[in-house]
C-alpha cells in the first residue's frame, strides 16, 4: 500500500514538472491557435512619380491639348422669295422691302473640336461638326485663328478629314494611341469646347469597349467613357494618361442635355483607318451585298423551326446586287460568315463592310428548315447620297 501511495506521488510529481517546463519553454502549446489571415501589404511610401499614380495628369495635357482645336463653322441661310414677289407692284402690295435692300436671314453657326493628326494640317473631327457648312474656321490653342476645308467625310461613322489652309509654322499634332488594348477602367482625358466656352479636360475612365447598336451611326464600335462629354465636345479627343490619341468623342446620353456620365468616342483605331482611306482613295470603300437584314427574336425563331435567335433574317435581296447573284434569297436565314457567327444585324453589317469588293464571302444558313451555302463576291457599297 505505501509503495502503491509512493509511485502515484511520484507520477503526479512528474507531472507537475513537466507542466512546469511546458509553462515556462512551450507556453503556445497551451493556448488554442489563431487563425492567420494573408494579405498583401503594398511596400509603397507614397505616390511621388507621376507616371505611377493620379497625382497629377498634366504631362498628358501638355502633350495633347495643342494638337485640339476649336471649330467654328457658318451656313449661309438664304430666304426663300415667291415668284410673285420678283414684282415691284406685289412687293409695294405685301410690304416686302425692295430687292435693293433685301433681309437676308442670319447664318446658322455650329460649334465643335478637331484634332490635329498631322503636322500637313490634317485635322480630324466628326462630320456633324462640319456638314453642310460654308465657312469652316478653328482656333488653335495658342490662339491664332485658321481657316479649314474639307478633304472627305465618312457620314456612316460621323468621321471627316479636314485640312488647314493657311501655312502655320510650328503646327503641333498629336500622338496617336491605339484602342484596340483599352481596358475597362483605364483612366482617359476627353479634351474640347464644351460650350464653347474655350479647350476644357475632363478626367474619367473606359466604362466598356465595343459598345454598338445604339442607333447614332451606321456602323458602330464605341468607347464608353464617364468623362464628361458635352455639346462642342464633339470632334475632340479622348486620350490616355500618356496624352496619346485613343478615341474621337461623339457623343453622349443625356435627359437634359448635358454630360451625366455616359459619353462615347469613335475608337481611334477605327478612326485612323477611316481617315487613311479618305486621303489615300478620296472615300472610305466598304463591302456590300444589297441584302436587308432584320435581328431575330425568339419568337420569329421558334416559328422558324430554329434553336436559337442567333443569326439573322433576310428580309430583301436587291435585285442584279452580290447577293441576288449568289441565290440568296428573302426569308433565308444566315447565321455564319467566313465560318464565324453572325449574331445579329449589326454584326452582319460590319462583317460584309469589312471586307474589300472583289472578295468571296462563304454564307451559311438556313432556307426553309434545311442548311444552306452560298458563296457571294462582294460588291462595293455605295456612297450614301448618290
Amino acid at each position: 500500500m505505501v509503495t502503491a501511495s509512493r509511485f502515484f506521488i511520484q507520477v503526479i510529481a512528474v507531472g507537475i514538472a513537466a507542466a512546469m517546463l511546458v509553462t515556462l519553454f512551450f507556453p503556445e502549446l497551451l493556448y488554442t491557435p489563431r487563425q492567420v489571415v494573408e494579405v498583401w501589404q503594398s511596400d509603397r511610401v507614397g505616390l511621388t512619380e507621376r507616371s505611377q499614380g493620379p497625382v497629377s495628369y498634366a504631362d498628358a495635357v501638355s502633350k495633347a491639348a495643342p494638337a485640339v482645336v476649336n471649330i467654328h463653322t457658318r451656313k449661309n441661310a438664304t430666304a426663300r422669295v415667291h415668284p410673285f414677289l420678283d414684282e415691284p407692284f406685289f412687293r409695294h402690295f405685301f410690304g416686302v422691302p425692295s430687292l435693293e435692300n433685301p433681309q437676308e436671314p442670319p447664318p446658322r453657326t455650329n460649334l465643335g473640336s478637331g484634332v490635329i493628326i498631322s503636322p500637313q494640317g490634317y485635322v480630324l473631327t466628326n462630320n456633324h461638326v462640319v456638314q453642310d457648312a460654308d465657312e469652316i474656321e478653328a482656333r488653335l490653342n495658342d490662339g491664332r485663328s485658321v481657316n479649314l476645308r474639307v478633304v472627305g467625310t465618312d457620314p456612316d461613322t460621323d468621321l471627316a478629314v479636314l485640312q488647314i489652309r493657311d501655312t502655320i509654322p510650328a503646327l503641333q499634332s498629336i500622338v496617336i494611341g491605339g484602342s484596340a488594348n483599352l481596358r475597362v477602367g483605364d483612366v482617359v482625358l476627353a479634351i474640347g469646347n464644351p460650350y464653347g466656352v474655350g479647350q476644357t479636360v475632363t478626367l474619367g475612365i473606359v466604362s466598356a469597349t465595343g459598345r454598338s447598336r445604339l442607333g447614332i451611326n451606321t456602323y458602330e464600335d464605341f468607347i464608353q467613357t464617364d468623362a464628361a462629354i458635352n455639346p462642342g465636345n464633339s470632334g475632340g479627343a479622348l486620350v490616355n494618361a500618356y496624352g496619346e490619341l485613343v478615341g474621337i468623342n461623339t457623343a453622349i446620353f443625356t435627359r437634359s442635355g448635358g454630360s451625366q456620365g455616359i459619353g462615347f468616342a469613335i475608337p481611334v483605331d477605327l478612326a485612323r483607318d477611316v481617315m487613311t482611306q479618305i486621303l489615300e482613295q478620296g472615300e472610305v470603300i466598304r463591302g456590300w451585298l444589297g441584302i436587308e437584314v432584320q435581328d431575330i427574336s425568339p419568337q420569329r425563331a421558334e416559328s422558324l423551326g430554329l434553336n436559337s435567335p442567333r443569326g439573322v433574317l433576310i428580309g430583301s435581296v436587291l435585285r442584279g446586287s452580290p447577293a441576288a447573284k449568289a441565290g440568296i434569297q428573302p426569308g433565308d436565314v444566315i447565321t455564319e460568315m467566313d465560318g464565324d457567327p453572325v449574331n445579329d444585324a449589326q454584326d452582319a453589317l460590319n462583317f460584309i463592310a469589312r471586307r474589300q469588293p472583289g472578295e468571296t464571302l462563304f454564307v451559311k444558313g438556313v432556307r426553309a428548315g434545311k442548311p444552306f451555302l452560298a458563296h457571294a463576291k462582294v460588291g462595293q457599297r455605295p456612297t450614301p447620297g448618290r
